[in-house]
């Protein structure tokens, strides 16, 4: 009878332990990338939204000529910090304009960054203010917001024209061991549209999608797995389920 019961016993522990661990196929990334070898790399084009900061510089062939048409930088005294960068940009107002020297309120609405660079610099020829003008706008203030089972959540700003999502989760410091890494929710908002997906981290799919890369002010959300839910409700933490298992084996050399 001792005997089946320490049998009985041993496979509660086994069972334990078995609920603990959590399989390499959960915790692999792209375990298919080899299906996406010499692919096609898809680039995002980030439309301008309300609060962006942009810095835009105008040049030309005579460099006087095209100084109203820049704002004073401070940054060349104070350093090249970003908050500094930001003070010297152009806001983009909830109305999607900016109001630019010389030329007034400008509409950004619908715009990437290439598209203001090319019609600044069509308003600047067309109107004869500047010849051959040479426009860069850049935004300055991109930022995304990480947060579940990753090291370090919170919101993290880049200054990249692009960055993909594994490398937004790299500022994060990476999932833990915990993370559910084959259901990662990326929120998304853009003209006055949220769209929400599911992406799957172990299959390299997703690569192959408009979400390969960040755009500014993106949401991820890293869930925990299965083993965190059910330790959570259950037996805690692996330390926990050890500290169950020591005191079955002790009671059961006891019992003998």
């Amino acid at each position: 009878m001792n005997k089946h019961k320490n049998y009985s016993i041993l496979a509660i522990v086994f069972l334990l332990l078995l609920c603990s661990c959590v399989s390499k196929k959960e915790l692999l990334y792209l375990q298919d990338i080899q299906s996406l070898n010499n692919s096609k790399v898809i680039s995002s084009k980030n439309i301008l939204q309300e609060n962006d900061i942009l810095k835009i510089d105008v040049s030309s062939l005579e460099n006087d000529a095209s100084i109203p048409y820049n704002k004073v930088s401070l940054v060349n005294n104070f350093g090249n910090s970003l908050q500094l960068l930001q003070l010297n940009g152009y806001l983009v107002s909830k109305n999607k304009t900016i109001n630019f020297p010389v030329l007034g309120e400008i509409s950004v609405a619908g715009k990437t960054s290439q598209d203001l660079e090319k019609y600044l610099k069509d308003l600047l020829k067309s109107g004869g203010h500047l010849i051959n003008p040479r426009v860069t706008v850049r935004l300055i203030n991109s930022k995304v917001t990480i947060l579940g089972e990753v090291r370090n959540p919170g919101t993290f700003t880049f200054t990249e024209k692009n960055i993909s999502l594994l490398q937004a989760l790299g500022l994060a410091g990476d999932l833990t061991i915990d993370g559910d890494r084959k259901n990662i929710i990326v929120i998304r908002e853009s003209n006055g549209q949220r769209t929400t997906i599911n992406l799957d981290l172990t299959s390299a799919g997703w690569l192959s999608s408009s979400y390969q890369n960040i755009q500014p002010n993106d949401v991820i959300i890293v869930n925990p797995n299965s083993k965190k839910i059910k330790s959570a409700g259950l037996v805690g933490n692996i330390s926990t389920v050890l500290s169950i298992a020591s005191v079955i084996l002790s009671s059961i050399i006891l019992i003998r």
